[in-house]
């Protein structure tokens, strides 16, 4: 772990500072969930927060190691600031939301709440636009020096992000998560997915992680570029299977 936490630094001291202080965040949230009763939808308010928190940290330190490939070095220093100002911004939202026991995704109860919204999303709009133009650079090039499966973990782990990312749009556009009822009831333990309803959420996440599975199953396990494609197939229609699910109403895991 200390060699990998080295290496990051090397790559992109930007984006392992900023996951780092998300790391904080997501610790002090875990803090709050024991302190503070306050209540969103049924669940601990700091529940949501603490998951945007490690998210963060997860995709900053994931797409600054695959960034350490690319030569593209201005390209790389743009995106890393935008990663910054987009997410410092989003989780913000979402702690003072849930500091005021309020919803920070779909809530338009009032015009500033309506605002914070939009601005959320035309932001992580934009910043996925330009994710899938990182995703860009690395079909574009060639990396001699890398397996050519773990290159094409990468490619697709990116491009796979970023059609799952844009999947919160339906979210968005229905004010809700959840298909066939409200938002809020009986869900899976933390994630909260709805257990009886559809949850957009499920394929949101799924296909978004492929950001870190496809890479990862590429570099320690499959060495075969064409498995690794063929594996990737199947990623993507069994997370849109789940999303088609989500759409009809049925819960990914009943009880």
């Amino acid at each position: 772990m200390k060699d990998f936490l080295a290496e990051l630094i090397n790559r992109n001291k930007l984006l392992f500072w900023f996951g780092s202080l998300n790391l904080i965040g997501a610790l002090i949230c875990l803090i709050l969930m024991q302190t503070d009763s306050t209540q969103v939808l049924g669940i601990n308010a700091w529940i949501k927060p603490f998951k945007f928190f490690l998210s963060t940290l997860i995709f900053t330190w994931s797409i600054a190691w695959y960034m350490g490939y690319l030569q593209h070095a201005k390209a790389v220093s743009i995106y890393s600031w935008m990663a910054i100002v987009v997410f410092a911004f989003e989780n913000a939202c979402v702690v003072f939301q849930a500091s005021q026991g309020q919803l920070s995704h779909f809530n338009i109860s009032s015009s500033f709440n309506a605002l914070l919204f939009s601005l959320m999303g035309l932001a992580i709009t934009i910043f996925t636009l330009w994710t899938g133009y990182i995703g860009f650079l690395f079909f574009i090039n060639n990396f001699p020096e890398l397996p050519t499966a773990y290159v094409w973990g990468i490619r697709l782990g990116i491009l796979f992000f970023v059609i799952f990312a844009f999947e919160g749009g339906v979210m968005a556009a229905q004010l809700a998560h959840t298909v066939g009822s409200p938002d809020g009831g009986s869900g899976l333990p933390l994630t909260n997915w709805s257990s009886q309803y559809g949850d957009l959420r499920i394929a949101h996440f799924i296909g978004m992680h492929a950001l870190q599975i496809l890479p990862l199953l590429s570099f320690y396990l499959i060495k075969n570029a064409k498995i690794v494609v063929l594996i990737a197939i199947g990623y993507f229609l069994f997370t849109s299977y789940l999303f088609m699910q989500a759409m009809s109403g049925m819960p990914f895991i009943k009880f």
